[in-house]
Protein backbone atom coordinates (compact mmCIF):
# COMPACT_ATOMS: atom_id res chain seq x y z
CA UNK A 1 0.00 0.00 0.00
CA UNK A 2 1.42 3.18 -1.03
CA UNK A 3 0.57 6.47 1.01
CA UNK A 4 -0.35 9.65 -1.29
CA UNK A 5 0.13 13.09 -0.16
CA UNK A 6 -2.20 15.40 -0.84
CA UNK A 7 -0.24 19.49 -1.39
CA UNK A 8 -1.95 21.72 1.64
CA UNK A 9 -4.38 24.41 -0.18
CA UNK A 10 -3.01 27.87 -0.84
CA UNK A 11 -4.09 30.34 1.48
CA UNK A 12 -6.96 32.35 0.63
CA UNK A 13 -6.33 35.90 -0.28
CA UNK A 14 -8.74 38.73 0.04
CA UNK A 15 -10.42 40.15 -2.50
CA UNK A 16 -9.41 43.40 -3.75
CA UNK A 17 -5.90 42.84 -1.91
CA UNK A 18 -3.15 42.27 -3.61
CA UNK A 19 -0.55 39.12 -2.17
CA UNK A 20 2.21 40.89 -3.24
CA UNK A 21 3.59 44.14 -1.06
CA UNK A 22 2.82 47.22 -3.29
CA UNK A 23 6.33 49.55 -4.40
CA UNK A 24 6.96 52.67 -3.68
CA UNK A 25 6.06 54.97 -6.19
CA UNK A 26 8.97 56.12 -8.21
CA UNK A 27 6.99 58.98 -9.67
CA UNK A 28 6.25 60.52 -6.09
CA UNK A 29 9.94 60.80 -4.89
CA UNK A 30 11.62 62.03 -8.39
CA UNK A 31 10.24 65.29 -7.61
CA UNK A 32 11.57 65.51 -4.22
CA UNK A 33 14.68 64.55 -5.34
CA UNK A 34 15.53 66.99 -7.77
CA UNK A 35 14.46 69.61 -5.81
CA UNK A 36 16.52 68.48 -2.79
CA UNK A 37 19.52 67.96 -5.33
CA UNK A 38 18.59 71.05 -7.09
CA UNK A 39 18.63 73.44 -3.80
CA UNK A 40 22.05 71.51 -2.60
CA UNK A 41 23.79 72.67 -6.03
CA UNK A 42 22.49 75.96 -4.88
CA UNK A 43 24.39 76.31 -1.93
CA UNK A 44 27.52 74.29 -2.93
CA UNK A 45 27.91 77.47 -6.09
CA UNK A 46 27.18 79.90 -3.31
CA UNK A 47 30.00 78.57 -1.48
CA UNK A 48 32.31 77.41 -4.24
CA UNK A 49 31.94 79.93 -6.30
CA UNK A 50 33.62 82.82 -4.01
CA UNK A 51 36.80 80.58 -3.59
CA UNK A 52 37.27 79.91 -6.99
CA UNK A 53 37.44 83.58 -7.76
CA UNK A 54 40.17 83.44 -5.54
CA UNK A 55 41.96 81.17 -7.16
CA UNK A 56 41.62 82.54 -10.01
CA UNK A 57 42.39 86.14 -9.35
CA UNK A 58 45.66 85.04 -7.48
CA UNK A 59 47.56 83.66 -10.39
CA UNK A 60 46.75 86.87 -12.45
CA UNK A 61 48.80 90.12 -12.34
CA UNK A 62 47.20 93.44 -11.62
CA UNK A 63 47.20 93.85 -15.25
CA UNK A 64 45.32 90.48 -16.23
CA UNK A 65 43.38 91.06 -13.14
CA UNK A 66 41.54 94.50 -14.64
CA UNK A 67 42.18 93.10 -17.93
CA UNK A 68 40.36 89.72 -18.53
CA UNK A 69 37.40 87.93 -17.38
CA UNK A 70 37.33 87.37 -13.61
CA UNK A 71 36.06 83.91 -13.69
CA UNK A 72 38.71 82.26 -16.29
CA UNK A 73 42.55 82.18 -15.99
CA UNK A 74 44.69 85.08 -17.62
CA UNK A 75 47.08 83.71 -20.48
CA UNK A 76 49.71 84.58 -18.28
CA UNK A 77 50.21 82.19 -14.92
CA UNK A 78 51.64 84.54 -11.83
CA UNK A 79 50.59 82.72 -9.21
CA UNK A 80 53.92 81.54 -7.95
CA UNK A 81 55.50 85.15 -7.78
CA UNK A 82 52.26 86.38 -6.73
CA UNK A 83 53.00 84.10 -3.78
CA UNK A 84 56.55 85.05 -3.52
CA UNK A 85 55.80 88.70 -3.38
CA UNK A 86 53.34 88.03 -0.41
CA UNK A 87 55.58 85.93 1.47
CA UNK A 88 58.31 88.49 1.01
CA UNK A 89 56.78 91.45 0.93
CA UNK A 90 58.33 93.96 4.02
CA UNK A 91 60.64 91.32 4.99
CA UNK A 92 58.13 88.55 5.24
CA UNK A 93 55.57 90.24 7.22
CA UNK A 94 53.03 87.76 6.33
CA UNK A 95 54.52 85.01 7.97
CA UNK A 96 54.06 87.02 11.10
CA UNK A 97 50.34 87.33 10.56
CA UNK A 98 50.02 83.64 10.26
CA UNK A 99 52.01 82.96 12.91
CA UNK A 100 49.77 85.52 15.11
CA UNK A 101 46.44 83.88 13.16
CA UNK A 102 47.90 80.49 14.15
CA UNK A 103 48.33 81.49 17.78
CA UNK A 104 44.97 83.08 18.13
CA UNK A 105 42.75 80.71 16.51
CA UNK A 106 44.46 77.05 17.46
CA UNK A 107 45.48 78.15 20.94
CA UNK A 108 42.39 80.15 21.75
CA UNK A 109 40.07 77.10 20.06
CA UNK A 110 41.53 74.42 21.96
CA UNK A 111 41.36 76.25 25.59
CA UNK A 112 37.70 77.42 24.68
CA UNK A 113 36.68 74.25 24.08
CA UNK A 114 38.34 72.41 26.45
CA UNK A 115 36.47 75.39 29.40
CA UNK A 116 33.40 74.98 27.21
CA UNK A 117 33.60 71.03 27.92
CA UNK A 118 34.00 71.83 31.37
CA UNK A 119 31.19 73.58 32.22
CA UNK A 120 28.82 72.11 30.15
CA UNK A 121 29.75 68.73 31.66
CA UNK A 122 29.14 70.52 35.39
CA UNK A 123 26.08 72.12 34.21
CA UNK A 124 24.84 68.73 33.03
CA UNK A 125 25.79 66.08 35.92
CA UNK A 126 26.41 68.05 39.23
CA UNK A 127 23.72 69.17 40.95
CA UNK A 128 24.40 72.29 43.16
CA UNK A 129 22.28 75.59 43.98
CA UNK A 130 21.77 78.75 41.50
CA UNK A 131 22.95 75.94 38.31
CA UNK A 132 19.59 77.33 36.18
CA UNK A 133 20.79 80.58 36.93
CA UNK A 134 24.20 80.48 35.98
CA UNK A 135 23.22 78.34 32.66
CA UNK A 136 20.50 81.37 31.73
CA UNK A 137 23.03 83.71 32.42
CA UNK A 138 25.39 82.02 30.44
CA UNK A 139 23.16 81.49 27.67
CA UNK A 140 22.72 85.15 27.37
CA UNK A 141 25.79 86.00 26.60
CA UNK A 142 24.72 84.18 23.25
CA UNK A 143 22.99 87.15 22.39
CA UNK A 144 25.52 89.34 22.78
CA UNK A 145 27.28 90.52 19.61
CA UNK A 146 31.04 90.59 20.07
CA UNK A 147 31.49 94.05 18.50
CA UNK A 148 29.38 95.27 21.86
CA UNK A 149 31.78 94.18 24.11
CA UNK A 150 34.81 94.90 21.69
CA UNK A 151 35.02 98.89 23.66
CA UNK A 152 34.76 97.92 27.03
CA UNK A 153 37.12 95.07 26.41
CA UNK A 154 39.14 97.58 25.46
CA UNK A 155 38.92 99.85 28.24
CA UNK A 156 39.51 97.28 30.62
CA UNK A 157 42.64 95.79 28.96
CA UNK A 158 43.66 99.46 29.10
CA UNK A 159 43.71 99.23 32.92
CA UNK A 160 45.57 96.56 33.12
CA UNK A 161 48.10 96.88 30.90
CA UNK A 162 47.04 94.40 28.17
CA UNK A 163 46.28 96.36 25.54
CA UNK A 164 48.36 96.09 22.03
CA UNK A 165 49.43 92.22 23.24
CA UNK A 166 48.75 89.26 22.53
CA UNK A 167 46.48 88.82 25.49
CA UNK A 168 44.18 91.07 24.24
CA UNK A 169 43.10 89.22 21.85
CA UNK A 170 43.62 85.58 22.84
CA UNK A 171 42.14 85.90 26.53
CA UNK A 172 38.55 87.17 24.83
CA UNK A 173 38.74 84.25 22.38
CA UNK A 174 38.57 81.39 25.58
CA UNK A 175 35.39 82.32 26.12
CA UNK A 176 32.49 80.54 23.87
CA UNK A 177 29.20 80.75 25.22
CA UNK A 178 27.90 78.61 22.32
CA UNK A 179 30.18 76.42 22.98
CA UNK A 180 29.32 75.72 26.70
CA UNK A 181 25.73 75.66 25.49
CA UNK A 182 26.23 72.63 23.43
CA UNK A 183 28.25 70.45 25.60
CA UNK A 184 25.55 70.96 28.72
CA UNK A 185 23.11 69.89 26.09
CA UNK A 186 25.16 67.12 24.80
CA UNK A 187 26.65 66.05 28.26
CA UNK A 188 22.61 65.28 29.45
CA UNK A 189 21.74 63.58 26.09
CA UNK A 190 25.15 60.92 25.88
CA UNK A 191 26.89 60.92 28.85
CA UNK A 192 25.00 58.14 31.34
CA UNK A 193 25.11 58.89 34.76
CA UNK A 194 25.69 55.31 35.46
CA UNK A 195 29.30 55.34 34.23
CA UNK A 196 29.73 58.08 36.09
CA UNK A 197 28.69 56.34 39.25
CA UNK A 198 30.63 52.65 38.34
CA UNK A 199 33.93 55.25 37.95
CA UNK A 200 33.24 56.74 41.13
CA UNK A 201 32.79 53.11 42.65
CA UNK A 202 35.92 52.31 41.40
CA UNK A 203 37.54 55.11 42.76
CA UNK A 204 38.09 57.39 40.33
CA UNK A 205 38.39 61.09 41.23
CA UNK A 206 35.76 63.59 39.57
CA UNK A 207 38.97 64.79 37.43
CA UNK A 208 39.52 61.53 35.98
CA UNK A 209 36.33 61.33 34.98
CA UNK A 210 35.71 64.11 33.15
CA UNK A 211 38.96 63.34 31.19
CA UNK A 212 38.34 59.47 30.88
CA UNK A 213 34.60 59.55 30.54
CA UNK A 214 33.54 62.80 29.47
CA UNK A 215 35.68 64.09 26.79
CA UNK A 216 35.56 60.74 25.11
CA UNK A 217 32.29 60.69 24.89
CA UNK A 218 31.83 64.51 24.17
CA UNK A 219 33.95 64.10 21.23
CA UNK A 220 31.49 65.21 18.14
CA UNK A 221 30.52 68.27 20.07
CA UNK A 222 34.16 69.32 20.89
CA UNK A 223 34.87 69.25 17.73
CA UNK A 224 31.96 70.96 16.85
CA UNK A 225 33.21 73.73 18.86
CA UNK A 226 36.40 73.55 17.97
CA UNK A 227 35.48 74.29 14.63
CA UNK A 228 33.18 77.21 15.19
CA UNK A 229 35.96 78.83 17.35
CA UNK A 230 38.68 78.50 15.02
CA UNK A 231 37.16 79.62 12.12
CA UNK A 232 35.49 82.62 14.09
CA UNK A 233 38.75 83.38 16.01
CA UNK A 234 40.97 82.93 12.19
CA UNK A 235 38.12 85.66 10.32
CA UNK A 236 37.92 87.55 13.36
CA UNK A 237 38.74 91.35 12.27
CA UNK A 238 37.10 93.90 14.95
CA UNK A 239 38.62 92.80 18.07
CA UNK A 240 42.03 93.10 16.64
CA UNK A 241 41.18 96.53 15.26
CA UNK A 242 40.60 97.66 18.56
CA UNK A 243 43.20 96.20 20.93
CA UNK A 244 45.95 96.31 18.13
CA UNK A 245 47.88 99.14 17.26
CA UNK A 246 51.73 97.55 16.35
CA UNK A 247 51.41 95.64 13.06
CA UNK A 248 53.72 92.77 14.15
CA UNK A 249 51.06 91.70 16.30
CA UNK A 250 48.30 91.77 13.28
CA UNK A 251 46.70 88.85 12.80
CA UNK A 252 45.79 87.95 8.87
CA UNK A 253 42.26 89.25 8.76
CA UNK A 254 43.69 92.82 9.75
CA UNK A 255 47.33 92.68 7.92
CA UNK A 256 45.31 91.72 4.44
CA UNK A 257 42.83 94.54 4.75
CA UNK A 258 46.04 97.02 5.65
CA UNK A 259 47.20 95.71 2.13
CA UNK A 260 43.55 96.42 0.63
CA UNK A 261 43.43 99.87 1.96
CA UNK A 262 46.75 100.80 0.24
CA UNK A 263 45.71 100.12 -3.68
CA UNK A 264 44.51 102.98 -4.20
CA UNK A 265 48.11 104.63 -4.57
CA UNK A 266 50.00 101.53 -4.98
CA UNK A 267 47.97 98.85 -7.43
CA UNK A 268 50.54 95.94 -6.91
CA UNK A 269 48.91 95.49 -3.52
CA UNK A 270 45.93 93.67 -5.35
CA UNK A 271 48.49 90.97 -6.03
CA UNK A 272 49.33 90.88 -2.39
CA UNK A 273 45.86 90.58 -1.30
CA UNK A 274 44.94 88.18 -3.66
CA UNK A 275 47.76 86.17 -3.47
CA UNK A 276 47.36 86.31 0.67
CA UNK A 277 43.55 85.62 0.97
CA UNK A 278 44.40 82.36 -1.19
CA UNK A 279 47.04 81.60 1.14
CA UNK A 280 44.81 82.46 4.31
CA UNK A 281 41.68 79.23 3.33
CA UNK A 282 44.22 77.08 3.53
CA UNK A 283 44.34 76.14 7.46
CA UNK A 284 40.78 75.86 7.27
CA UNK A 285 40.18 73.83 4.97
CA UNK A 286 43.08 71.25 5.84
CA UNK A 287 41.38 71.91 9.83
CA UNK A 288 37.81 70.51 8.54
CA UNK A 289 39.39 67.90 6.02
CA UNK A 290 41.23 66.76 8.66
CA UNK A 291 38.31 66.97 11.77
CA UNK A 292 35.61 65.50 9.75
CA UNK A 293 36.44 62.09 10.38
CA UNK A 294 36.76 63.01 14.16
CA UNK A 295 33.49 64.38 13.36
CA UNK A 296 31.46 61.27 11.68
CA UNK A 297 33.51 58.84 14.04
CA UNK A 298 32.64 60.37 17.04
CA UNK A 299 28.86 59.96 16.65
CA UNK A 300 28.78 56.18 18.16
CA UNK A 301 32.44 56.60 20.03
CA UNK A 302 31.31 56.61 24.09
CA UNK A 303 27.64 54.84 23.65
CA UNK A 304 26.09 52.80 26.32
CA UNK A 305 24.70 49.30 24.73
Amino acid sequence: MTATVTPAPAPATKPGKSSTRPRRSTATSRPSVIIVTSLLVVVALYFLIPVYWVVVAATKSTEDLFSTHGFWFAPTFSLWDNLGKVLSYDGGIFIQWFLNSVLYAGVGALLATYFAAAGGYALAKYEFRGRNLVFGTILGGVLVPGTATALPLFLLFSQLGLANTYWSVLLPSLVSPFGLFLCRIYSQATVDSSLIEAARLDGASELRIFHTIGLRVLTPALVTVFLFQLVGIWNNYFLPLVMLSDSELYPITLGLNNWLSQVDRLPEFYELTTGGVLLSIIPLSIAMVVLQRFWRGGLTEGAVK
